[in-house]
């Protein structure tokens, strides 16, 4: 007879191995993120089964964690134009609250993450549009939410690729202008 699953412990393994992950980036191997939960490798496989097992579940947390997070700044408020909202997302999705998800989920964006994420890019698009399609319908133009979506994702890829957040950040502000006068 086995030992009993412990589910509190799997989660708080899954906790520190997500911090460190969202932190450093995904590893290759298991080693830090066992040194990081205080704990050995075995005993993150014992709980996880694989180490793309335990993969797949710290990339499944993060993005909650995102979702969560970034969902709440796109929502639309009452009380402000939905531009002076995108402003305000644009600057955590893209300041140092963002980076940490942008560093972990860049990779997977192109066919290389499939193994680990089967079908993540879809979901990493889908998972916006309905917080933008109501913010941008509060403007007239929920059909707009796939381009706002674009240039956000755009400029990230871009802002990823230079640093220029000086740059981007501009860009940024200059479609919401546009929007604006729309």
């Amino acid at each position: 007879m086995g030992r009993q699953r412990q589910p509190q412990i799997r989660q708080r393994l899954l906790d520190a191995c997500t911090d460190h992950a969202l932190e450093h980036g995904l590893p290759d191997r298991l080693g830090p993120l066992a040194a990081a939960a205080g704990t050995s490798n075995r005993m993150l496989i014992y709980h996880f089964g694989t180490r793309d097992g335990l993969f797949r579940e710290v990339l499944g947390q993060a993005r909650r964690r995102q979702v969560e997070a970034f969902t709440d700044v796109i929502r639309l408020r009452p009380d402000e134009p939905y531009p002076t909202t995108l402003a305000r997302a644009w600057s955590v999705i893209s300041g140092p609250q963002g980076e940490p998800y942008l560093r972990m989920f860049g990779r997977l964006h192109d066919t290389a993450g499939e193994p680990l994420w089967p079908g993540f890019r879809r979901a990493a698009t889908t998972d916006w549009l309905a917080p933008l399609e109501e913010g941008m319908r509060s403007l007239g133009r929920p059909e707009l939410a796939t381009v706002v979506l674009a240039v956000i994702r755009g400029l990230l890829t871009d802002l990823d690729a230079t640093g220029d957040t000086a740059r981007t950040d501009r860009a940024f502000h200059d479609f919401l202008a546009t929007i604006d006068s729309a």
